[in-house]
């Protein structure tokens, strides 16, 4: 699903226009980005949990000329489901 199918679909289960929905939509992702950058998760009870994870600096290996390259440590963004949004998958 793409941003504009999303922005569709929220317009119609929200019974809101599509310029509505892509505010609400552009909203949530900021707030999301914002408390990440804090360290802060985002919790959706039902659906899931957002957080940020800290990645080690590492070495890792150039796989064209197979030479040791320096991997920087990085912040990164990770998912983790809800039961209510497991179980409604299966």
């Amino acid at each position: 699903m793409t941003k504009a199918e999303m922005i569709e679909a929220i317009a119609g289960k929200a019974d809101v226009t599509k310029a509505a929905s892509e505010k609400v939509l552009k909203a949530f992702t900021e707030v999301v980005k914002e408390e990440l950058g804090k360290g802060e998760k985002v919790a959706l009870v039902g659906f899931g949990t957002f957080y940020a994870v800290d990645r080690p600096a590492r070495t890792g290996r150039n796989p064209r000329t197979g030479e040791n390259i320096e991997i920087a440590a990085s912040n990164v963004p990770k998912f983790k489901p809800g039961k209510a949004l497991k179980d409604s998958l299966n």
